[in-house]
């Protein structure tokens, strides 16, 4: 850690200190944070945000707002939704797999998934009117229902299949959510690459 920490200064003095949050979050997370309902998942979900803004950083690359915000959101979505699984599959035991669980019901962690999710979408679209460094046409639009199915069967695996657990698992085993994301790389390309479509 120490090694990646040094590694990182020296790469640009932004990503040092994003990593350098990264560490100490994750850290407060493991000692104290994770027993603490609710907090536990935004700091899970601050991870998939401090990637997103590490890599700007090394790149130095402007990223609009409605970027970042979709990509939090979306990962509190995915930690909530690993919640919900967690809780449901252990059942009367989930106090004893994790602290937190004894605090969640299922019907407010849907409620909280069901918030995230929207407001990932949302953000999402206005990031696709929005953002400075898009086409002007606002082709980006055109990815709005990729994004919107990709959600949505998330949420099908979570509720109907009872997977969730390991999202991870998730995003390289199932076949439509797979299509969905070459589907929106693939569009998404085409319109960056002829923006004048």
């Amino acid at each position: 850690m120490s090694a990646a920490l040094v590694v990182s200064f020296w790469l640009t003095p932004q990503f040092g200190a994003i990593a350098a949050a990264y560490v100490i979050s994750q850290l407060a997370y493991s000692i104290a944070l994770k027993a603490i309902p609710i907090l536990d998942v935004f700091l899970v979900s601050s991870g998939f945000l401090f990637r997103v803004v590490s890599g700007a950083a090394v790149l130095a690359v402007p990223i609009s707002p409605w970027l970042y915000l979709c990509t939090g959101l979306g990962g509190l979505f995915i930690a909530i939704s690993k919640r919900r699984s967690e809780l449901a599959r252990a059942g009367e035991l989930a106090g004893v797999q994790r602290d937190t669980l004894r605090t969640y019901t299922l019907g407010m962690l849907d409620q909280m998934a069901t918030i995230a999710a929207a407001c990932a979408l949302v953000s999402y679209a206005l990031y696709t009117f929005t953002a400075k460094n898009l086409p002007a046409n606002d082709a980006m639009m055109l990815t709005i229902p990729f994004v919107g199915y990709g959600l949505f069967r998330y949420m099908f695996l979570v509720h109907v299949r009872g997977s969730g657990e390991n999202p991870e698992d998730i995003l390289v085993t199932d076949g439509p959510l797979i299509a969905t994301v070459v589907l929106w790389l693939v569009t998404s390309v085409a319109i960056l690459v002829s923006p004048n479509i």
